[in-house]
């Protein structure tokens, strides 16, 4: 099977320390750019600013260049990405797709708590109170949620499972585009950041898979072929040992942890081979990205 690609990215949130699941998504996102001809753009979703921390910043820098893990477009520095690149630079783009959103009247205002949603039957599927109400889209605390069609097919292209055609999962049905303090929301942000970067490679984590078929449903909505045609890679997440997946409080996986326990790069590399069930000590992150490609992934 051949593939060409553009681009694609390394989109780290600044709300924890990077861990061994972080390195692997990004040595895999590396192995697969270089493979297949892509730029890696490295764009920092820092939207939510009562989360980030400055040290957090700084950490994901710190990490790809201890690691050496490459990328090409994007910030060089934390100072860089706040002057430059964050997010907030971007909020025009953003509030123009939500007018967009808006004026064609295909958003709803709900007041909901979240308190009110943690006790419907299902908390992780929108219960649809304030479907239908009327709230006013201007109203004060209220946030905005897409008019979803259930029934509608999205089709994704994943390189590991083919080409799909499936309806959007019950929990993203009415999904948030706008949060109660005016701010888009990541669906929202992580679409219009890939349509104005040009990505067409979008390698994350199995846990987002879910959050692709948001954004191309709203990608959809909006008519924006580039991202409907582009081509994702969801990759298995690392577990701990209750079989729960890596957060970034699970501070003894961060990279940072372990280079403070006297762990070398290579070290590190090798530990990340580990936890794939690997007994290979890849020395650099290209020979991980090999591992992971046979082990983890099994690309053709």
């Amino acid at each position: 099977m051949s593939f060409s690609f553009q681009k694609t990215r390394l989109a780290p949130t600044p709300s924890g320390y990077l861990h061994l699941g972080n390195m692997l998504s990004f040595v895999l996102t590396a192995g697969m750019a270089r493979k297949y001809g892509a730029s890696i753009l490295l764009r920092i979703d820092d939207m939510d600013q009562e989360r980030m921390r400055k040290e957090y910043l700084d950490d994901i820098f710190d990490t790809l260049q201890y690691l050496d893990i490459p990328w090409d477009e994007g910030p060089r520095s934390a100072e860089e990405h706040l002057s430059t690149f964050s997010q907030k630079h971007r909020i025009d783009s953003y509030r123009e797709t939500l007018n967009h959103l808006q004026e064609k009247k295909w958003v709803f205002a709900c007041a909901c708590s979240r308190s009110t949603l943690d006790q419907a039957a299902d908390p992780n599927q929108y219960p649809g109170t304030c479907r239908g109400q009327n709230i006013s889209l201007d109203a004060s605390n209220v946030q905005w949620r897409l008019k979803t069609n259930p029934d509608a097919l999205i089709e994704m292209h994943d390189l590991l499972k083919g080409i799909l055609s499936t309806q959007l999962p019950k929990g993203m049905e009415s999904f948030q585009v706008r949060k109660k303090n005016g701010d888009p929301s990541y669906q929202l942000t992580s679409l219009i950041d890939d349509l104005y970067f040009g990505v067409d490679l979008i390698v994350r984590g199995e846990d987002l898979w879910d959050s692709s078929l948001a954004q191309l449903s709203l990608a959809g909505l909006l008519d924006q072929p580039s991202f409907l045609s582009a081509k994702f890679l969801h990759h298995p997440l690392l577990t701990n040992d209750g079989n729960e997946k890596l957060s970034k409080s699970a501070g003894a996986t961060s990279i940072q942890y372990l280079r403070r326990s006297g762990l070398t790069k290579e070290e590190i590399f090798s530990k990340g081979a580990a936890a794939i069930g690997s007994d290979q000590h890849p020395q650099n992150w290209q020979e991980l990205s090999l591992i992971l490609e046979k082990n983890w992934v099994d690309l053709p």
